[in-house]
């Protein structure tokens, strides 16, 4: 028997307009949009214009955006398209095999895996570091310290045990370089694997360990265009953290799908806090000072690690990118790089957590502008910042403009804004669509592993052991 319809789904409202800045300001007037806190919505297409034909091939709330465009319809199967959310396992075909036109819009580059991929990332920041160090000295070079030691097996085994030696009985985190798509695969037969540095001391909230993830979007390479989102969430942990348990994953992984699995899990209270949470509870115990400097210190991982493929991304106008960026901080209030998803999960595991997603995705589009309604003098659209186009971007009114005399950086993340309140979202996306198995693994969880050894005979067993032989 056929599932009745869903009913269409009720788009998110906030209660204030937030309009572009700096040029946007009349683009939000124009349009009358009444969703406030993000660019406005574009107005329906003139008669006789074709629409936006989008194809989709994911669920959840990037579908329920695109569907509510106005003026966008989803193109049938064989029908030709001019926007497509696709999956990174797509590329290969697209790029390959199919005509693109000028002016239609993927939302992957096409080896977006210089930075996704772990052992990829870890490599162009070595070589980045190693070229500011010769270009731009030792203290520049210092600040691309932001990932933890790390290593790539098999090839680097020798270096990995040097290091060993240097603290035995140290922890380390263990885990496949990433999920491959058909086009890596054809690189290497050989399996490569992380191992990384455990960063033994994470800053805690009510003894539980937390990572941040932030989004960052970037609509070009050459010239290097990126865009940071104001809003973002804390993923915690179930269980109080401690090294004695280093085995039990509710303590040291934060992934919503294994902590929505603990025997103590409330689905009500989640394990998440939004990011304007997390920042006005450390500014209230540590300063407004101090947070300055940890969020200018996360602004800078965002840059640098952009930088560091800026050169090796194929960089194409006809593709963007949404970066899911997993930050660690640490108890001395140093932030680290974890890892970067080019396929953040967009599955929603609460209603806040939709109306996130939602409004995040939403304002994804009105950067990308498929309508060509922006005027390309924006600094802020929706609750996305400016924060690089072709070299830093300051909250003064020309991109490099100073503020006070002094530079400032056009970046808002985790901060209230008058104009960004927020209503409950009255989409019913829990009641009208099959609950998401969010118990599976999703793509960019992969499988990892932590391994603490005392001496090089026991650190040898657990590589030879099924520990390293793990598929993520």
């Amino acid at each position: 028997m056929a599932e009745p319809a869903a009913a269409a789904p009720h788009v998110p409202q906030r209660t204030k307009q937030r309009p572009a800045e700096h040029g946007g300001a009349e683009l939000g007037r124009a349009a009358g949009a009444t969703r406030g806190g993000a660019a406005p919505l574009p107005l329906p297409p003139p008669l006789g214009r074709p629409r936006v034909r989008f194809k989709c091939g994911l669920s959840g709330p990037i579908l329920d955006v695109l569907r509510c465009r106005p003026g966008w319809k989803q193109a049938r199967n064989e029908e030709e398209w001019d926007f497509f959310w696709c999956d990174v396992s797509c590329l290969r075909e697209i790029f390959d095999h199919v005509y693109l036109e000028e002016h239609v819009r993927i939302c992957h580059f096409r080896n977006h895996y210089e930075l996704s991929r772990k052992n990829y990332l870890v490599r162009n920041l070595k070589r980045f570091r190693k070229q500011l160090e010769r270009e731009a000295g030792k203290l520049e070079a210092a600040r691309c310290d932001f990932f933890p030691k790390t290593f790539e097996l098999p090839s680097e085994y020798n270096l990995f045990v040097e290091e060993f030696r240097k603290k035995p009985g140290s922890t380390w985190i263990m885990k496949p370089d990433g999920v491959r798509t058909n086009e890596q695969k054809d690189e290497t037969q050989v399996q490569t694997y992380i191992v990384q540095r455990y960063i033994e001391n994470p800053y805690l909230i009510g003894g539980r360990k937390f990572d941040l993830r932030v989004y960052i979007l970037v609509t070009s390479y050459s010239p290097l265009k990126a865009w940071l989102y104001r809003d973002g969430f804390a993923r915690f942990s179930s269980m109080r953290f401690t090294l004695n348990s280093i085995d039990d994953h509710y303590v040291h992984l934060t992934n919503v799908a294994v902590q929505r699995t603990a025997p103590d899990y409330d689905p009500e209270k989640g394990c998440k806090w939004m990011i304007q949470q997390l920042r006005q509870y450390l500014t209230a115990k540590h300063g407004t000072g101090l947070m300055e400097v940890l969020f200018a210190d996360m602004d800078n991982i965002f840059i640098k690690s952009l930088q560091s493929v800026r050169k090796m991304i194929i960089s194409d106008k006809r593709c963007f990118e949404l970066y899911g960026y997993d930050i660690l901080i640490d108890q001395n209030l140093k932030p680290w790089l974890l890892e970067v998803n080019s396929s953040p999960s967009l599955i929603a595991s609460s209603q806040e957590d939709y109306e996130l997603k939602y409004n995040l995705l939403e304002d994804t589009l009105h950067v990308v502008d498929m309508e060509g309604r922006l005027t390309g003098k924006e600094k802020r659209v929706g609750g996305f910042d400016l924060i690089w186009n072709d070299g830093p971007v300051s909250r003064g009114g020309n991109l490099g403009a100073l503020v006070n005399g002094n530079f400032v950086a056009n970046t808002h993340l985790g901060m209230y804004s008058p104009s960004a309140g927020v209503v409950p979202c009255s989409h019913p996306f829990l009641n009208t669509r099959t609950a998401h198995p969010f118990h599976s693994r999703t793509r960019e969880q992969g499988t990892l592993t932590l391994v603490r050894v005392h001496n090089e005979a026991l650190l040898k067993q657990c590589l030879d052991s099924e520990v390293i032989s793990l598929r993520g």
